[in-house]
């Protein structure tokens, strides 16, 4: 049975593909201004499944002796509020746990120091970055040996 065009159903794929298309193109956005900064980018987009531990890592990219966890935030609009400047407390512990799975899976030594940063991207009505903010976490020295 097919579904009547404008169904919820068809909505909801729309704005998974959206939500799929603004997430790479702020990944982009972030990598590149990343590099700009003497950023290494060693991975977009990790995806991290294991028993107890299902989440995405949008950035991960190391500069000297650390490796910074990069959560992004991309707004196309102000209609929801500006992009916040700030992680929860919940997403913040899930991206530790998303940084410690990564590291260890990548022979990242234990000695290694990490960071949880965020970017938060506004675009203008035309596309373009409007606004870019990058908020660096605090080092972690020797993250994966807890």
């Amino acid at each position: 049975q097919t579904r009547p065009r404008g169904s919820k159903f068809t909505k909801e794929l729309v704005m998974n593909d959206r939500r799929k298309l603004l997430g790479a193109a702020g990944e982009r956005i972030a990598g590149e201004y990343l590099e700009k900064q003497g950023y290494f980018i060693r991975a977009k987009n990790v995806q991290i499944k294991t028993a107890d531990l299902i989440g995405q890592i949008p950035v991960v990219a190391e500069k000297g002796d650390t490796t910074a966890i990069v959560e992004v935030k991309l707004r196309t609009s102000r209609k929801m509020g500006p992009s916040q400047n700030k992680i929860s407390e919940a997403k913040l512990e899930k991206l530790k746990a998303l940084a410690t799975s990564f590291g260890k899976d990548n022979d990242i030594p234990p000695e290694q120091n990490f960071r949880i940063d965020l970017i938060a991207i506004e675009l203008t009505v035309g596309g373009d970055v409007g606004q870019l903010t990058h908020i660096q976490g605090e080092v972690e020295p020797n993250f994966l040996s807890e």
